[in-house]
């Protein structure tokens, strides 16, 4: 598929449910990792798509890179890739985290700071300026990548937090075009 970057999600993260999760760095088991390092493996070769892998620096996205390089394929690390920043509310359980304070961020989701962390806006804005390094295949995050599909769907349309897309499921992909070199 000329033109088309395939970016997947991270495989499921140990100790992540029920966790505001952003830039906490979490293992991932490594069968899954491997596993899912397979079906890129997989996929890539029926597309005839360069053996060049990006992820983020975060082990849950960076481990499957870590299989992929094993296997022969380039493997380049880019914290561009990462999942939004949530500041003081990492690592916390959602339900730690005060009603008043996701209100808040609903009321401005654009340009809240979550926890003193990143905004969507600054995440779109880091969605927007990534570079594929040559890659046609990424290894990345639900809130990369639901700003990604945002962009796709809605153009410059400024998101809101009840049309924000929900982050796809562990382990599937999206399919963006590639900018023009």
């Amino acid at each position: 598929m000329s033109g088309t970057l395939v970016v997947w999600r991270h495989p499921r993260a140990a100790g992540a449910v029920g966790r505001c999760i952003g830039r906490t760095d979490l293992p991932v088991p490594r069968r899954q990792a491997k596993r899912l390092a397979r079906r890129i493996q997989q996929v890539a070769r029926r597309r005839r798509l360069p053996k060049i892998v990006v992820t983020s620096s975060l082990r849950r996205s960076a481990d499957v890179g870590r299989w992929l390089a094993r296997w022969g394929w380039r493997h380049v690390v880019d914290p561009a890739l990462s999942e939004l920043d949530f500041g003081d509310w990492d690592g916390r359980p959602w339900s730690a985290i005060p009603v008043a304070e996701l209100d808040a961020w609903c009321r401005d989701f654009l340009h809240y700071r979550p926890g003193n962390g990143e905004s969507v806006a600054e995440l779109m804005t880091r969605m927007a300026a990534w570079s594929a390094h040559g890659a046609r295949v990424a290894v990345g995050h639900g809130g990369w990548l639901s700003a990604a599909r945002w962009r796709l769907e809605h153009g410059p349309a400024e998101p809101d937090c009840r049309h924000w897309p929900a982050a796809p499921r562990h382990g599937s992909s999206l399919l963006l075009p590639t900018p023009p070199a």
